[in-house]
């Protein structure tokens, strides 16, 4: 499973595995190669998959009620990206997944990820420490919205996530950072 390296560093890093084990997960995952602009998935559809991202980069967003385009999640190199919450529910979901950059990505059925954690039960340790970090990381998220203003907010992403501001178009970062893509501008010249 040498194609799988970096997800196989993933899991290791966050639980302690036997070999054994993390060969029967990383049986069940598949590796596609995904260019830039398509949509994994569409706002109203089930999300049944889970991405990694092993190159590449891919967002979650939604349109609000005055149509404007807002970016929750971002995943580079070494994350999951998946809709949580229709994947939990199995109901449509409220985001669109989008392919930012050509990626390679490895991912998983929702059905095959379930079934993991009935014969490997240190499966289900990951799900609950991958879990625990999506719920911190949208609970900081959401503070720094209430808490601090759109230069800020910059300032923080720049230091926390620096790959989001490198690598993506203001328009993207504006959209995750809450602010248009006219304040980014100004913000960004007064740095």
């Amino acid at each position: 499973m040498t194609n799988y390296i970096e997800l196989t560093n993933f899991i290791k890093k966050n639980i302690d595995i036997e070999d054994a084990d993390l060969k029967m997960v990383l049986s069940y995952f598949k590796t596609i190669k995904k260019s830039k602009n398509e949509i994994l998935l569409s706002n109203g559809k089930n999300s049944q998959v889970s991405y990694f991202v092993k190159k590449g980069c891919l967002r979650l967003f939604y349109i609000d009620e005055h149509g404007k385009d807002i970016t929750r999640y971002i995943a580079f190199e070494n994350q999951f990206a998946t809709e949580l919450v229709s994947f939990i529910t199995n109901e449509p979901a409220q985001e669109t997944i989008q392919v930012i950059e050509n990626s390679e990505l490895l991912y998983i059925s929702h059905h095959d990820f379930r079934h993991l954690m009935t014969i490997v039960p240190k499966w289900k340790d990951f799900y609950s420490i991958y879990l625990e970090k999506a719920y911190v990381n949208n609970s900081k998220r959401l503070l720094s919205f209430t808490a601090l203003d759109a230069s800020e907010r910059y300032k923080q992403l720049f230091k926390i996530s620096p790959n989001i501001v490198k690598r993506l178009p203001n328009k993207i970062v504006a959209s995750y950072i809450n602010i248009s893509q006219e304040t980014l501008s100004r913000i960004k010249s007064k740095i």
